[in-house]
């Protein structure tokens, strides 16, 4: 099994900064999984914002992200983070950290093998 611990979310400005982090732990995990930030907001579907490779070279970004967002790891820590820069009120949501077996940068949501509880992120105007 994999556990997977968010934390580091909270009420900003917009404009302010956040950064998140995911720890994994668990008998069956390894740094080679892939990694990824995925956001819910009310009433909305949850939506793929970053992912990271076990490697760590390759990263994906929703549009809506880029150039505001880094995703990194720390290998040996097991811990991914989200750095958030330049945060806007429609970022408020529900942050969540996926695990994937297949080690890849992964979009999809389906395959995603394990989930942490997630984290609020409010950002008001």
């Amino acid at each position: 099994q994999v556990q997977l611990v968010e934390s580091g979310g909270g009420l900003v400005q917009a404009g302010g900064s956040l950064r998140l982090a995911c720890a994994a732990s668990g008998r069956t995990f390894s740094s080679y999984y892939g990694m990824g930030w995925f956001r819910q907001a009310p009433g909305k579907e949850r939506e793929f914002v970053a992912a990271i490779s076990g490697s760590g070279i390759n990263t994906n970004y929703a549009d809506s992200v880029k150039g505001r967002f880094t995703i990194s790891r720390d290998k040996a820590k097991n811990t991914v983070y989200l750095q958030m820069n330049s945060l806007k009120p429609e970022d408020t949501a529900v942050y969540y950290c996926g695990a994937d077996y297949s080690g890849l940068a992964t979009v999809e949501r389906y395959k995603y093998d394990y989930w942490g509880q997630g984290t609020q992120v409010t950002v008001s105007s």
